[in-house]
């Protein structure tokens, strides 16, 4: 029986992390964090806990099928809570966790970049779409 070395395990778990391998794990937190309406709601709940409707009236555009999907996804991977208290009606306000404001952090300067771009983006498309179409081979 072949025995590893604490550097050999090292780097196998590394390795086991690495998103460019199609079984790496991390692909799934990829995937969860690049989806558009994941980003909008760690910034709008970025500013403190917000009720179901406002966080509806604050991302435009969302379906309500759509939001409860993506904050029940958000939920279980341990990014947003969720707190219910009784009243009539039961109210239900979701917040970031330590773990959803360290990602929002990250998420945030994609949306300043995004900002600060946006039209030198939008020029660049324009010049592409104004090229004559390429055969196809």
């Amino acid at each position: 029986m072949a025995t590893t070395t604490a550097a050999d395990r090292r780097e196998d778990e590394r390795q086991a992390y690495n998103a460019f391998l199609a079984a790496c794990p991390s692909r799934m937190v990829l995937d969860r964090i690049s989806d558009k309406w994941v980003g909008l709601l760690l910034g709008a709940l970025s500013g403190g806990p917000r009720r179901y409707s406002e966080l509806a009236r604050r991302v435009a555009g969302v379906s309500p099928k759509m939001l409860t999907q993506t904050l029940r996804a958000l939920e279980r991977d341990g990014l947003v809570e969720r707190e219910v208290t009784a009243a009539v009606p039961v109210r239900v306000d979701y917040r970031l966790t330590p773990l959803g404001t360290g990602l929002h952090q990250a998420v945030l300067h994609l949306k300043v970049w995004a900002e600060a771009h946006v039209e030198e983006v939008l020029a660049a498309r324009d010049r592409y779409d104004s090229q004559p179409a390429e055969e196809s081979e």
